[in-house]
């Protein structure tokens, strides 16, 4: 394929004849050759959407003649499908506002639209700006795009796997519910819990994270469309943006809404800044659920032993047999990727200067990698992992017979200081607390046997005096 020449305010340039872009998508990728990271699709997805509502609109309030705003539509739609994805070619490393983004999309839409049309490409009988951009600003379409991607993101992909994870933590915590282990505080040996219990806080951590990401969701769902280029709502009417956002409501299935206060939407990105701060706790969470199993799985024999991993693949090249923690490694490393991306976000968030945030691509690129990273990992490590746990009985039995911390439940019974005296004995001396409790003189044997009950030391156990 050859070149054909385009021209726009600042000259002529050569296009690949194949590619549907025009001179300003063209001129950035000249300008800007940084990196391999790409502008996300989901983001132009949604500016495409936006694209199609706003032809409806535009329409509607005869700006745009029907034949233009059907072909405009069509062609919104075929990129939302996925039709014309090599077609995006910008890095995220561009302009902070996104416009030349916001070009590329409105390039390829009036191109595709004029061979709908019959048209030859580049001939602008459908121009990006003047028909495609018609009412809108890169500074209110673009980041309406950010919200738009992430919020369909987030429950397209992130709830829906945040949902089997609980679940299958349900199931374990059930499973393992009678089974009474050692607890551990300090990483030193405590009193009794089940493993259903242990497993009980993995439960609810994800639990709250899932509402924490619900109950910031909403702050999203407002949009500046209708604003323009720093709020006003120059070169729109007044109501364009409510019946915009009413058309993607009606295509997304969210409640999307104008926003009351179009200045603060287009110069601050606070309810993204909101939402990856949820999403960098949910990476907390998850580095400590997988850190926790493991431990508990770390030996098999020399380790705590108290949980069998699934055996995925081989863990060592050089040691037979060994098997490794790595789903657990993979889930705690793109933790580490999302709690460092919320850094990114936030710097972001507090680079709006006047009347605009100028780290519009840094933000959504994080946001919707932290989104995808977080819904894949947890996909993977609850088939991979956490699906297929099981408890080694044995092992659990062997240190909670074991355990000195049992002595605890002495304490009301005879005191602290007697009580430790006779853990410190059985540790200086090898022997049993059951032993040391009668060669102290401080218990019988059937009174150890009767206060020194494993099974009742998991819940409380004390009785009011009457």
């Amino acid at each position: 394929m050859g070149d054909r020449i385009e021209k726009d305010t600042l000259g002529k340039m050569s296009i690949p004849e194949d590619k549907l872009w025009s001179v300003q998508t063209q001129r950035s990728l000249e300008n800007f050759k940084i990196g391999s990271d790409r502008m996300p699709l989901d983001l132009v997805y949604a500016l495409a959407l936006i694209k199609e509502c706003c032809a409806k609109v535009n329409q509607s309030l005869g700006f745009l003649d029907s034949k233009k705003s059907e072909k405009i539509q069509k062609a919104a739609q075929e990129v939302q499908e996925g039709k014309w994805d090599d077609h995006f070619p910008l890095t995220v490393w561009q302009t902070g506002s996104g416009t030349q983004t916001n070009m590329n999309v409105n390039e390829v839409i009036a191109n595709r639209a004029i061979q709908l049309s019959g048209g030859n490409v580049g001939d602008k009988t459908i121009h990006p700006n003047d028909d495609v951009n018609k009412s809108q600003s890169s500074n209110d379409t673009f980041p309406s795009a950010m919200r738009i991607s992430v919020v369909l993101a987030i429950c397209q992909k992130l709830l829906p796997a945040l949902d089997d994870f609980e679940k299958s933590l349900d199931k374990k915590v059930k499973e393992f519910e009678g089974l009474i282990k050692i607890g551990r505080t300090h990483l030193m040996d405590a009193v009794p819990l089940t493993l259903g219990q242990e497993f009980s806080a993995f439960r609810e951590q994800i639990h709250l994270s899932r509402e924490r990401i619900k109950n910031n969701l909403s702050h999203l769902l407002s949009l500046p469309l209708g604003g323009t280029a720093v709020g006003t709502g120059l070169n729109t009417t007044p109501d364009f943006g409510k019946k915009v956002c009413q058309f993607i409501s009606e295509k997304t299935s969210q409640k999307f809404v104008s926003a009351s206060n179009k200045f603060e939407s287009i110069s601050s990105h606070d309810s993204l800044v909101q939402i990856h701060g949820s999403f960098k706790t949910l990476a907390v969470s998850l580095m400590k659920i997988a850190n926790d199993i493991r431990l508990l799985s770390s030996g098999p024999r020399c380790g705590f032993g108290e949980i069998l991993l699934p055996n995925n693949e081989p863990g060592s090249s050089i040691m037979p047999g060994k098997v490794n923690p790595t789903q657990c490694e993979s889930l705690t490393m793109l933790c580490a990727q999302v709690i460092g991306q919320d850094v990114s976000v936030s710097l972001g968030g507090s680079m709006g200067q006047m009347q605009l945030n100028t780290f519009k691509p840094l933000i959504v690129f994080n946001s919707l990698r932290s989104v995808q990273l977080l819904s894949d990992g947890l996909n993977n490590f609850r088939k991979k992992c956490l699906d297929g746990l099981a408890p080694d009985k044995k092992k659990i039995k062997f240190y909670l017979e074991n355990s000195l911390m049992l002595v605890t439940a002495l304490n009301p019974h005879i005191g602290y200081e007697k009580s430790a005296q006779i853990a410190k004995s059985a540790y200086e001396n090898g022997t049993s607390l059951k032993e040391e409790s009668i060669r102290l003189g401080f218990l019988t044997e059937e009174e150890f046997d009767r206060l020194i009950v494993p099974k009742e030391m998991v819940r409380p156990n004390l009785k009011p005096s009457s």
